[in-house]
């Protein structure tokens, strides 16, 4: 079962950071500020999908590449975030990627979604613009 956000206030963020939900990817889903690097949109932007907040995820999406609606699946139980590499993406960069291993339980079975995800920062936000996943 997905976390509960309100369960969340008092807990590790789920994107494995080490701090606090509501001091980590918390205050960027409350709207408290903009992530700086792409790599933390990446880590805010799973913990969204960690807590079903869906417009989080279609906020930070590039308006060029973004679904007009997300229909998250509840049932899949988002486990654990590895950042493999990144490239670029720094608070002074125009773009940047970032390679992730998202591990999850549905259905009782374990899986992997690995994407190499781009990144595009427009007047100072960083944005989701797309992924390859492999």
């Amino acid at each position: 079962m997905p976390l509960d956000p309100a369960r969340l206030r008092h807990g590790a963020c789920p994107c494995l950071s080490g701090e606090q939900y509501t001091e980590c990817c918390g205050r960027f889903h409350r709207g408290d500020g903009d992530a700086p690097t792409a790599e933390q949109l990446m880590r805010s932007r799973y913990s969204a999908f960690v807590v079903l907040d869906s417009d989080y995820l279609l906020r930070t999406w590039h308006p060029d590449t973004r679904p007009a609606a997300l229909d998250l699946d509840p049932d899949i139980e988002w486990r654990r975030l590895d950042i493999l590499a990144t490239r670029g993406g720094g608070p002074l960069d125009a773009k940047g990627t970032v390679e992730f291993a998202a591990h999850y339980r549905s259905d009782g079975e374990r899986g992997v979604q690995r994407e190499n995800s781009r990144f595009l920062r427009i007047d100072r936000r960083w944005y989701y613009l797309d992924g390859d996943v492999g």
